[in-house]
């Protein structure tokens, strides 16, 4: 029989493995095993604790998207957005619990809202006049500049997420910025095409169309007509 000298668990013990089993494998004694198998549970146990500790829970952002500045920001890109897939990239990329589109409310366009919903998107609507041509205006960008300052001062949210282009914003980033509740822009057109008055404010600013590979709809799918309002 082998035996093989080894140290044991504290600085001064010392034990021998002097046992093989049935099949000539090498084991320790019995009573070695007990605390093996025990300070096995123990570090177990700690390893759970430990991981538990390191977790970090997400954050509960909301995100607030100005509809047509989006529709026509990728319109003008030659894509489609899959409403679906974003709607899973903000979750997943920005801790977005809950997300508004702001649109003008127009009778025609009911299944592109019925298609927005079941993405898991909150629809505001806006009502909508109409110019002398004939097309529909219904711009939406005080009710959404509206609607995130009421759930920052409520505490609704831990950052906000603003998707669009628009300069009218620029207020409401600074205002969500000094408060530490703004996280990113996500710029629905091309970098070029991104109101100053946005960069200025010096928060992170994200482009969509960077993600196109990502989220554009694909040739097998198409989401209803898109609404246009301006």
């Amino acid at each position: 029989m082998k035996i093989f000298g080894g140290q044991g668990f504290g600085k001064s013990r010392r034990f021998r493995f002097t046992h093989l089993n049935s099949s000539g494998i090498l084991a320790c004694p019995p009573k070695f095993q007990r605390n093996l198998s025990g300070r096995g549970k123990e570090f177990r146990k700690r390893g759970r604790h430990k991981s538990k500790r390191n977790m970090i829970p997400k954050e509960n952002n909301f995100a607030y998207i100005d509809g047509a500045n989006l529709y026509k920001g990728i319109e003008s890109s030659g894509w489609h957005l899959d409403y679906h897939r974003f709607r899973v990239w903000l979750s997943e990329k920005y801790s977005v619990k809950r997300a508004y589109i702001f649109l003008g409310l127009i009778p025609r366009y009911k299944e592109l809202y019925k298609y927005l919903q079941e993405a898991g998107f909150v629809l505001v609507f806006k009502e909508v006049v109409y110019d002398d041509l004939g097309e529909p205006k219904g711009n939406c960008d005080v009710n959404l500049a509206l609607q995130a300052a009421c759930d920052a001062y409520e505490n609704k949210f831990d950052r906000a997420v603003l998707v669009s282009s628009d300069g009218d914003y620029a207020s409401l980033v600074k205002f969500l910025l000094e408060r530490e509740k703004f996280s990113i822009i996500l710029s629905t057109h091309p970098k070029d095409k991104c109101s100053i008055l946005l960069k200025r404010t010096g928060a992170r600013i994200s482009y969509i169309n960077e993600q196109r590979s990502h989220l554009e709809v694909s040739q097998k799918e198409k989401a209803p007509d898109r609404d246009g309002t301006p």
